[in-house]
């Protein structure tokens, strides 16, 4: 989803997380920045998740949460293809931060983002399948979007063509 089409302000959660090496941002800093992001404007996108760190942040006052909710399998193969992808070309994503073979290739799902993403899709699932009953965020109109094509036609409410 390009932000310039929404020609409103974007944060990419990753992007305020990892710093230089991989290393996290530490929490009440990472805090402080995306409070001051949704603090700053009136209108926003915010991409990622990061729930136990910010989520109270960005959804007290989100009007909209989209969630992309792809069935394991397609999911996988879009990580497998963008991580492995993203090692052999060196891609720079955030702060200097490269995809490493060496995490690509570790069991340990804190160190490889395929493996986590495969032991994490459940879980995700279930807790934003609770999370859109809360009545603490009642304000906010969720979008569960099980495939690509329902995405697209979400964004299409929204001006995208």
């Amino acid at each position: 989803m390009p932000p310039r089409r929404l020609k409103v302000p974007r944060l990419e959660l990753d992007a305020v997380y990892w710093q230089p090496d991989w290393q996290p941002l530490p929490t009440d800093e990472f805090r402080d920045r995306v409070r001051a992001f949704v603090d700053e404007h009136d209108d926003w996108v915010i991409d990622g998740n990061y729930h136990s760190f910010v989520q109270d942040i960005t959804w007290e006052t989100a009007t909209h949460v989209a969630w992309l909710d792809l069935p394991r399998w397609q999911v996988m193969i879009q990580m497998v293809r963008r991580s492995f992808g993203r090692a052999l070309t060196q891609k720079e994503l955030w702060n200097g931060n490269r995809e490493r073979w060496s995490d690509l290739l570790s069991w340990d799902p804190e160190e490889n983002i395929i493996r986590w993403a495969w032991t994490r899709h459940a879980t995700y699932r279930q807790r934003y399948q609770d999370r859109m009953k809360e009545e603490r965020w009642s304000q906010i109109a969720f979008a569960r979007l099980r495939t690509r094509r329902a995405a697209h036609k979400w964004l299409y409410k929204f001006g995208f063509k």
